[in-house]
């Protein structure tokens, strides 16, 4: 496996173990060959306060992974128990993709991989949502 691979934008900031790192003025691809490094775009962090929906509750538990603020160990049954109750309203074969891919991913220690797999539906969950308010 060649581990994980980000594209960054210009003064794109990530979080790897614990230390923020800012690319330069142009675009930039790394490599991540490390197992287990924890990572996360700070584009993609979610805020606890805005961790206010189902899918976003899910992004914000693998972000603590990623940070290393959780134990992967630990939360794994919470994350397979979050995105089995999605499997219940994401129906469509996309979501149904996108929710296996997540499932293999946390099984897999695969976070990152999950977390974007999952931020997938933040967009659909949003939709759902505003048809359900109408």
């Amino acid at each position: 496996m060649s581990g994980l691979v980000l594209k960054l934008s210009p003064k794109e900031r990530i979080l790897i173990n614990g230390a923020v790192l800012e690319n330069g003025d142009r675009r930039s691809r790394i490599s991540i060959l490390t197992p287990n490094a924890n990572i996360l775009r700070l584009r993609d962090a979610i805020h606890p306060t805005d961790a206010d929906t189902p899918v976003k509750r899910a992004c914000y538990a693998l972000q603590l992974v990623l940070t290393g603020d959780s134990n992967p160990d630990e939360v794994e049954l919470t994350l397979l128990r979050h995105i089995e109750d999605l499997s219940q309203v994401f129906i469509d074969a996309d979501s149904r993709k996108q929710l296996t891919l997540a499932t293999q991913s946390v099984l897999g220690a695969r976070h990152y991989q999950a977390l974007k797999a999952l931020r997938a539906l933040i967009a659909r969950e949003e939709r759902l949502l505003a048809a359900r308010r109408a």
